[in-house]
């Protein structure tokens, strides 16, 4: 396995890890925190650039389509942060405060904070435990 896909598992896996586990064990604080957040626009710009400067950081350095999961996974997580991030620039508040209301977001709160949780555990995972290679 390549050292980037590597390094880029273990840097997205304990991140997502870490701010998911924090997010579900703060429920109420994230549940008032996140529509206060995508309610005010500079927040948003200031979220949007670093998930676009993030994301492409990781999609122009590795955008790998194989090799197995954890390469994929990287690559899929970070197109999906380029994109969260140009929407975030583009939506006004009202859209993004009426998709998380679509989402019902407080209702499948342990759903939609769960899945991260469990994915970060399984980059972590997947990243601590493969083996080098030089590419």
């Amino acid at each position: 396995m390549r050292p980037l896909t590597i390094y880029l598992g273990k840097f997205v896996g304990l991140f997502t890890l870490i701010t998911s586990f924090w997010l579900l064990t703060e429920r109420q604080t994230a549940v008032s925190t996140i529509p206060a957040l995508l309610g005010d626009r500079p927040a948003m710009v200031i979220f949007a650039i670093i998930a676009l400067g993030g994301g492409l950081a990781i999609v122009l350095a590795h955008n790998i389509w194989s090799g197995g999961v954890l390469p994929i996974l990287v690559t899929l997580i970070g197109w999906v942060m380029v994109i969260r991030g140009v929407l975030f620039l583009f939506l006004a508040p009202e859209t993004t405060l009426h998709i998380l209301a679509a989402m019902q977001f407080e209702q499948f709160f342990y759903v939609y904070l769960g899945i991260p949780f469990v994915l970060g555990m399984y980059l972590t995972y997947s990243a601590f435990t493969a083996s080098s290679r030089g590419a």
